[in-house]
């Protein structure tokens, strides 16, 4: 049912087209639909499309927010990749036209209501669930921002480029930019790439760690469409809780980071899924000479328990 009411909500428009309005090329319709969806064993593909540059609207935070919202509830969603209907703009920067009409004076205090793109980007990062970008374009600012709060980032050689233009501009990230990004590639690289305001290109996003690989652009699409689905045929359980695991190395420190995994790992032995999957392991060969050479076949084979 949840599948079906994402759908209804979000994914009839690839059938239908966008309903936007004539006034410009930010602007849309009554439904303000800027994402395209469709899902296919387990995964959710997600477009966005919002011409002429993939701009970043207060409209498309929200429809992001809407959309985490929504798979988040979805049982047969366990990864979610997105790409851009623009091949020369994955998410170009958040609207400067809408940045510029912030107030003169600023708000002293120490705590302010994160905005929905920063609820968003969060959303993605703690869901259990799988976030996946392949990237093809440019993707500055706040589309750069975005990717960060991803799990895995993709690249196409040749095509892919990213970059924070804020400082550039005369301001700083708003939208996990200075936390997430050294975090990704490490102090002096953030400061590079923040302080310089320049673009990285797919190659040396890879080698910084920002993309976990860059690829020629015919082999992208591919190679993540088959990770994605590799990733979608484990049990949803087992992906929760390993991407649990893997956060905590970035949130806690060592000590304390390998008792949760342990805590995590005792909890998965007791799933039935698992129970199920390791039986079949065992039925199949596993831990057996020949079997243990073959592992991609062993792991398809293991995709089809329940």
């Amino acid at each position: 049912m949840e599948a079906y009411a994402l759908r209804q909500r979000l994914g009839e428009r690839e059938r239908t087209g966008h309903s936007r309005s004539k006034k410009g090329g930010n602007e849309v319709g009554d439904k303000g639909e800027l994402l395209r969806v469709r899902v296919s064993r387990g995964v959710l593909f997600v477009t966005i499309d919002n011409p002429p540059i993939n701009l970043l609207t207060i409209q498309m935070a929200t429809e992001f927010l809407r959309l985490s919202q929504d798979a988040a509830a979805d049982k047969e969603i366990r990864v979610i990749v997105f790409d851009s209907a623009n091949p020369d703009f994955f998410i170009a920067h958040y609207d400067v036209a809408f940045l510029v009409q912030a107030p003169d004076e600023a708000d002293d205090r120490k705590t302010v209501d994160f905005h929905d793109l920063n609820r968003a980007c969060e959303a993605f990062r703690r869901m259990p669930k799988v976030s996946i970008a392949k990237v093809e374009g440019r993707a500055r600012g706040g589309g750069s921002e975005f990717l960060m709060a991803l799990d895995m980032r993709f690249g196409a050689i040749g095509k892919a480029i990213v970059g924070q233009p804020e400082l550039p501009l005369g301001i700083t990230p708003g939208a996990g930019g200075t936390q997430r990004l050294p975090r990704l590639i490490g102090v002096g690289r953030a400061m590079e790439v923040i302080l310089g305001g320049g673009d990285l290109t797919a190659e040396t996003a890879e080698r910084y760690g920002y993309f976990n690989r860059a690829l020629p652009a015919g082999e992208l699409g591919p190679f993540v469409d088959d990770l994605a689905f590799r990733i979608a045929s484990h049990t949803p359980e087992s992906i929760a809780l390993a991407k649990k695991a893997i956060l905590a190395a970035t949130e806690l420190p060592l000590m304390e980071g390998l008792i949760e995994e342990a805590s995590l790992s005792v909890r998965s032995l007791t799933l039935p899924s698992a129970k199920r999957r390791m039986n079949k392991f065992l039925e199949l060969g596993g831990q057996t000479f020949e079997m243990e050479l073959d592992w991609s076949r062993m792991v398809k084979a293991l995709g089809d328990v329940p």
